[in-house]
């Protein structure tokens, strides 16, 4: 499937009113009636079929409102064996705290996108594995550079080894570097203390 926020025309994150208007906008220019006894109806069928498929995957998934939907399905290839739905399943499982019902959730999606190194950096985060959650949080942000949520967690579990950098190769804390360069620095380090 494509990414459901492309073929709506949405921005990532849109609210469910917005998507509703996409849809609803949509489904008037593309609808069948629109195109009987002309040589384009089965490609506006087609897109009708597309267009449905992406407003029930953002609406009936719930990704309208946990935004758990990112840009980076779509760059890494779709939807194939990691559909939305089942990544906002995977969140609702983590916020309930059903860290291993998430995790084997996890485990069956086949697609191992930027989505899927993310959760699978939370779940190792709450469970206090501040390494493995790091290195996941680390290859979610390389695989998708613009998506603030990875990013952001990249930077928050690399100040924390940036800091076991520091220790390692400095010697103690008081290295003058600022945070953001440390943890800049120890994201794009090869050694095996900060992987």
């Amino acid at each position: 499937m494509k990414d459901p926020y492309e073929v709506l025309g949405v921005p990532y994150g849109a609210s469910e009113e917005v998507i509703k208007k996409a849809y609803r906008d949509l489904a008037r220019k593309y609808h069948p009636d629109n195109y009987v006894n002309n040589p384009l109806a089965d490609l506006a069928q087609e897109k009708m079929k597309e267009i449905n498929e992406a407003y029930d995957a953002l609406t009936k998934g719930g990704a309208a409102s946990s935004g758990s939907y990112s840009q980076s399905q779509s760059r890494t290839g779709g939807y194939t064996g990691g559909t939305a739905s089942e990544f906002a399943l995977v969140r609702r499982m983590i916020q309930q705290g059903d860290l291993d019902g998430a995790e084997a959730r996890l485990n069956g999606i086949a697609n191992h996108n930027a989505e899927w190194y993310y959760l699978r950096g939370v779940i190792a985060q709450r469970r206090g594995w501040m390494d493995e959650a790091a290195q996941n949080f680390r290859i979610a942000a390389n695989m998708e550079p613009h998506n603030a949520e990875y990013a952001n967690a990249a930077r928050a579990a690399g100040g924390q080894a940036a800091y076991t950098y520091r220790q390692q190769h400095t010697g103690g804390d008081d290295c003058t570097m600022c945070d953001v360069c440390s943890a800049l620095m120890c994201m794009n380090c090869l050694c095996d203390c900060c992987h």
